[in-house]
């Protein structure tokens, strides 16, 4: 097994020598971080079929649809425009926010599109 980081690249790599697997790790430290406000949005409905069983929608409404979290980001990411678009690693594509992302001091993200959902299937 073979670890590097890189403190240029802001990366750890690390290498199986046996299976010549690689994988890398992405971290921003809290330290040189910029704290933003990501909005994880989930499925609207609870019921993948609104209208089996004669329910009435509201009924299946997801109560937990929005979850607004605290995240720290890359330091570049505060000077993004609005509107534009980003792969946040291992949770998915993320738009800065039209209205509330102010860019150069509060940064706003929204989830667009979140990676591997198995809803209805």
């Amino acid at each position: 097994m073979l670890l590097r980081y890189s403190a240029e690249e802001k990366h750890l790599k690390l290498k199986i020598v046996a299976t010549a697997a690689e994988a890398t790790i992405t971290w921003v430290s809290v330290a040189n971080g910029v704290q933003a406000e990501v909005r994880m949005y989930d499925r609207l409905f609870l019921d993948p079929q609104l209208d089996a069983g004669g329910k009435d929608f509201i009924e299946s409404l997801n109560p937990n649809s929005l979850k607004v979290v605290t995240a720290f980001v890359e330091p570049s990411l505060a000077n993004a425009l609005p509107d534009q678009k980003f792969q946040f690693e291992r949770h998915g594509y993320f738009v800065a926010d039209r209205v509330d992302h102010v860019q150069g001091t509060k940064p706003v993200f929204n989830l667009a599109v979140g990676l591997k959902d198995s809803f209805g299937k």
